[in-house]
């Protein structure tokens, strides 16, 4: 199956994708939150073939949903319009932490590294997914 997954930010939102036997996952694209994502998410799950959604959910560290949370959730409520495919979550905590520590030694412009450490993220809540999955 091929997944994509989502990094949901007010800004920015961090996408990725696995390859067909759920081993690669690649940060795919930054795209704005502000400016029609959910038909660029349509477009990306047409043209990748996708066939499941993973958006992350930013719960706290006591397991509980907070604000972000929430925001995660509606968005994800208001994707399922545009899409035919399945939604699911994973649990967000660190992600961006994990991503800013992969690019802990990679010299970039700030904006640029930002920007990539969306993707990346993104790339960190599909691993933590797969591996979910497959114990």
């Amino acid at each position: 199956m091929r997944y994509l997954a989502i990094d949901y930010g007010g800004k920015n939102i961090g996408l990725a994708v696995c390859d067909a036997d759920e081993t690669i996952c690649s940060p795919y694209a930054v795209i704005e939150a502000g400016k029609g994502p959910f038909e660029k998410i349509a477009e990306i799950i047409k043209s990748e073939n996708i066939d499941v959604v993973v958006v992350g959910l930013p719960v706290n560290m006591d397991g509980s949903y907070g604000p972000q949370a929430q925001v995660s959730l509606k968005f994800a409520t208001k994707l399922k319009q545009f899409i035919d495919v399945p939604v699911q979550f994973q649990d967000e905590r660190l992600s961006s932490f994990a991503a800013e520590e992969k690019f802990a030694d990679v010299e970039l412009p700030k904006k640029q590294r930002i920007k990539k450490l969306d993707a990346v993220a993104a790339a960190h809540i599909l691993e933590a997914f797969l591996e979910s999955k497959n114990t």
